[in-house]
């Protein structure tokens, strides 16, 4: 999963390992740090994935990949979980994927979406207190070999010490670590001929076209394509509905929500919606404000929409803001940016803006990390005595956002100039990017945006947009994971091998 979310709510804590002291070092030199023996040696286990059209015998790796600085000593550990198909033919696809955050290990895809195994949440799908783990019949594996990486700071990823972790934490420096790690992969396992993805979600997808580029700029390395689920894109499209540009690319997302709640959802309803957002929201929220008739009619109409109270909507002018999170789930509960439609008792019904924990990312969701957990020591046999790290508060305060620290220069952030430069100078590089209808956080108005806002010759039959059921995880919804099991069957084509 991904970790953005509005500045109120981000992520909750779990903590780094204690820095390795100075003394302690100079001691482990020949071993390097204490922190990286409580990780244990690489794991290769053998499995068999049933598929749709017979079984396939897999390889399992659970292991790390070394990344050494400057002075020749190691810098970093980073763990992996590599799932490789027995008597592969030549050309198949080999794919790396990783989560968001920044902070979020890489649990969400990997067994909520991608790998062998899926977490079943119960009748409900929102039960996180006894997760099991199942056979996931929309595994990826049958289209591509696959490596799942968690960055530094995340999972039983480590640097050597506190001083060290800095030089992870950064758009750039994260980015350059990833293609290091993928090309050590690549040249270890000889692999270099297989056609190579990525695939990310939140800012995972953000990650992706800057580990792409590092890849082809430092290590010599192009890929083929990219897979980007619930991206950020432009950080200035994230959780701002104060702009007229970033309210009117979201509107979409809460109406969805809002057919979902009233169970009134039609492909032509949300066309409409989108339709209403860029044609007379935009206008009105970007000139004077409206007043008589003008205002009422509008107000109206996105009351109607949404499911907001009108008397909110006048109050803003129009503009929505967060006041969706305690408006659209019905009196006394509350709503998760991640998916509108998804709603909880309200923790704090007295007061006038949202204080709850996040009912998604701080609810069920945080089953993935103890059932990784469980799941590496009991059929990856790789049992570690150090945390698991699933999401980490502190990589995400300390990340740098082009050159500097904190909310203001996210906002900054773009993929879209990396984007262009790949579709430019890589001729068969392809890009696919999923979104759930609901997801208020990511909507997939901002992605529909970027991508019509690429030149036609970079983008026409090479980037598209799908959208699912569901919100910033639709992949939760097995209708919605299926679904885009086949889309993802598509773009990987004929390049896809048994």
């Amino acid at each position: 999963m991904s970790l953005f979310r509005p500045i109120a709510c981000l992520i909750l804590l779990l903590s780094l390992t204690a820095p390795v002291s100075a003394q302690q070092r100079g001691g482990e030199q020949a071993r390097g740090p204490v922190i990286f023996s409580l990780i244990p040696e690489d794991s290769v286990t053998d499995h068999v994935l049933k598929t749709a059209t017979g079984d396939l015998p897999y390889t399992a790796t659970a292991g790390t990949l070394d990344l050494f600085g400057q002075d020749g000593n190691r810098s970093a550990k980073i763990f992996y979980t590599a799932y490789i198909a027995k008597d592969r033919k030549p050309g198949r696809p080999l794919t790396f994927a990783f989560n968001g955050g920044p902070g979020a290990a890489s649990a969400y895809l990997h067994l909520g979406l991608i790998g062998p195994k899926i977490v079943d949440f119960g009748k409900s799908g929102d039960d996180g207190t006894m997760p099991t783990l199942k056979d996931n019949p929309d595994s990826w594996l049958a289209l591509t070999d696959l490596v799942i990486i968690d960055p530094v700071g995340t999972g039983w990823s480590r640097a050597s010490d506190d001083e060290t972790a800095k030089n992870f934490y950064g758009v750039r420096q994260d980015a350059d670590s990833l293609a290091k790690a993928i090309t050590l992969y690549v040249q270890k396992n000889d692999r270099l001929d297989a056609p190579k993805y990525l695939a990310g979600e939140s800012y995972g997808g953000f990650r992706a076209a800057k580990v792409a580029l590092s890849m082809k700029n430092n290590q010599g390395l192009l890929v083929s394509g990219i897979v980007m689920l619930s991206p950020l894109l432009e950080g200035r499209f994230l959780a701002n509905s104060d702009d007229p540009l970033s309210a009117a690319l979201q509107l979409p997302s809460l109406a969805a929500a809002h057919m979902e709640n009233t169970k009134s959802f039609t492909p032509e309803k949300l066309a409409e919606a989108e339709t209403f957002a860029l044609k007379d929201y935009l206008p009105a929220l970007a000139g004077p404000a409206p007043s008589g008739t003008a205002a009422d009619g509008l107000y109206s109409r996105i009351s109607a929409m949404t499911g907001i109270s009108k008397d909110v909507i006048a109050e803003s002018r129009g503009f929505i803001g967060d006041a969706y999170t305690k408006q659209m789930g019905g009196p006394g509960r509350v709503v998760s940016p991640y998916d509108a439609s998804y709603s909880v008792p309200d923790a704090y019904p007295e007061s006038p803006f949202s204080r709850n924990d996040d009912p998604i990312l701080e609810g069920y969701t945080r089953a993935y990390g103890a059932a990784f957990v469980a799941y590496a020591r009991n059929e990856l046999k790789f049992s570690s005595d150090m945390t698991y790290n699933l999401l980490n508060e502190e990589v995400n305060r300390r990340w740098e956002w082009n050159g500097s620290r904190g909310g203001d220069s996210r906002a900054l952030a773009s993929a879209s100039t990396d984007l262009r430069d790949l579709l430019s100078v890589i001729p068969p590089f392809r890009l696919v990017i999923a979104h759930g209808y609901s997801d208020a956080l990511t909507p997939y108005g901002a992605s529909r945006y970027v991508i019509e806002h690429l030149p036609a010759p970079l983008a026409t039959g090479r980037a598209e947009l799908k959208r699912y059921r569901g919100g910033h995880m639709f992949y939760t919804n097995p209708d919605s994971r299926h679904a885009f099991a086949e889309d993802i069957r598509a773009f990987y084509g004929a390049k896809a091998t048994d």
